[in-house]
């Protein structure tokens, strides 16, 4: 059967709501945006390309990972590969939205798939706990919020980037590193994380120091031994 569409003045509420209450967590996400802009321009990214990045990709972790990655002469498919892994929980997040997506027309599944991350779907979750109506358009509504902060935040972090001499003489060269600690501890949801986590970065660990490659590809192992383990069925 057809899904029921809300009417558009519901739609649009829905869509304002989601845009007020996720603003305390898009100032956060502009902090580690400008951090992430910063250490763009060091693998030569300016402002418009990095805030290209942000628009296509929204992934913030991922892009820090990739990044990270290239301004270690990893190499492209390394780093993309490498942002991939990291980000796989995406795919749980966005196979639990299969009510809100369902019936809806394609280009409307995309842009929810899209602008789906961790802030917006934890707070739709967390507002429909405390009784209140959130679906797909308040996770829109969220969604569009953080991707608007993120792109102007770290393009305006590249583009600042590009009037200071030398990062690393500044040290600024500690701010991939500080942005992902932030940025970690923003995902962090309670002691039900502690095994993926712990799981993910053993395996990253061990196989860096054991394998006598790139310890992207480490990386890689760890962020999908952690999402295998997160998405074990659970006993009773």
């Amino acid at each position: 059967m057809p899904r029921k569409s809300p009417s558009p003045a519901a739609s649009l509420s829905q869509f304002r709501a989601g845009l007020r209450d996720i603003t305390p967590l898009s100032l956060g996400v502009a902090v580690y945006g400008l951090a992430f802009g910063l250490l763009a321009a060091q693998i030569g990214m300016d402002g418009l390309t990095t805030g290209l990045m942000g628009l296509f990709v929204f992934a913030g972790s991922s892009q820090i990972v990739a990044a990270e990655r290239m301004a270690a002469d990893a190499g492209l498919a390394v780093a993309i590969l490498a942002g991939l892994a990291l980000n796989l929980r995406i795919l749980l997040m966005t196979a639990s939205l299969h009510a809100e997506l369902a019936g809806r027309p394609w280009w409307q599944i995309l842009l929810g798939v899209h602008l789906t991350s961790d802030e917006n779907w934890a707070l739709m979750h967390a507002t429909r706990a405390s009784g209140r109506k959130a679906g797909y358009w308040y996770l829109l509504g969220g969604g569009t919020s953080l991707v608007v902060v993120w792109v102007l935040a770290t393009g305006a972090g590249a583009g600042f980037a590009g009037l200071l001499p030398d990062l690393t003489s500044l040290g600024v060269d500690f701010a991939f590193t500080a942005a992902f600690i932030l940025l970690a501890r923003n995902l962090w949801r309670g002691m039900g994380d502690l095994a993926p986590w712990a799981v993910s970065a053993t395996t990253a660990a061990v196989l860096a120091l054991v394998l006598p490659v790139d310890p992207s590809w480490a990386l890689i192992a760890g962020g999908l031994a952690g999402v295998v383990l997160a998405a074990r069925p659970r006993g009773d």
